[in-house]
């Protein structure tokens, strides 16, 4: 990906990668090692991508997007709005509601009712972190640690991370949609920097798809959503 995004001129077409990666817990630029819990054999590699640690492994599509921002004329909080609303999309095909959560990229569902359509209660101010709503504060690229009035997740889990690099108005990396996995490793990790954060798929909240099916129906949300 870096390679690619180095090399291409100002004329070269995008291209989105879809794959499936061998187990392997990755490190964003801001990660610290804290949050590696009990990696095992496991191996922990380091990236340049924005956030905090996450696991890949077989099962999760990992759809890396590499786009040309400045052609496609809209700049980087549209480009991570975009790929959750992919998200989003892709498990409105199945009938499960996805939601953001301030502050923490991703996409989340409800654990007790996935399939409910009802919205999150509306974020509180928080008096210990002094901030208000949080309204003009940087959005990060991936999820950054908790704390106090950090994000609330309660009976929330978390079914696709983002972790991007953008280089010159050029994207790589991305995201990653769990769709039936080995949820295990992520017991291993504070996921995304969140101690306790519940990590989910497709299979363990009732939906049956194949990793082929899941990854067309993604792929085809971001080519539309990702256009200029």
């Amino acid at each position: 990906m870096a390679a690619f995004t180095e090399s291409r001129g100002p004329g070269a077409e995008d291209e989105l990668w879809l794959c499936e990666h061998p187990p392997v817990f990755t490190q964003g630029l801001a990660g610290k090692a804290d949050h590696v819990l009990d990696p095992g054999a496991i191996p922990v590699v380091s990236t340049n991508r924005g956030g905090q640690v996450t696991y890949h492994g077989p099962g999760q599509v990992v759809a890396y997007p590499l786009l040309d921002l400045q052609r496609a004329g809209y700049f980087v909080k549209e480009y991570v709005y975009r790929l959750e609303e992919a998200v989003i999309r892709t498990l409105g095909d199945y009938g499960v509601t996805g939601h953001r959560v301030r502050s923490a990229p991703g996409i989340y569902v409800r654990l007790d009712d996935p399939f409910s359509h009802a919205r999150l209660p509306s974020p509180q101010p928080s008096p210990a972190s002094g901030r208000g709503s949080g309204a003009g504060l940087p959005l990060p690229l991936a999820g950054e640690g908790g704390g106090e009035g950090g994000p609330d997740f309660t009976n929330l889990g978390k079914i696709a991370a983002l972790g991007i690099k953008v280089s010159r108005h050029r994207t790589y990396h991305g995201l990653a949609f769990n769709v039936a996995m080995d949820l295990q490793p992520f017991h291993r990790i504070n996921p995304c920097g969140y101690a306790g954060l519940a990590t989910v798929d497709l299979s363990t909240i009732g939906v049956s798809t194949t990793w082929n099916e899941a990854a067309d129906r993604l792929g085809h949300k971001l080519q539309a959503l990702l256009a200029s």
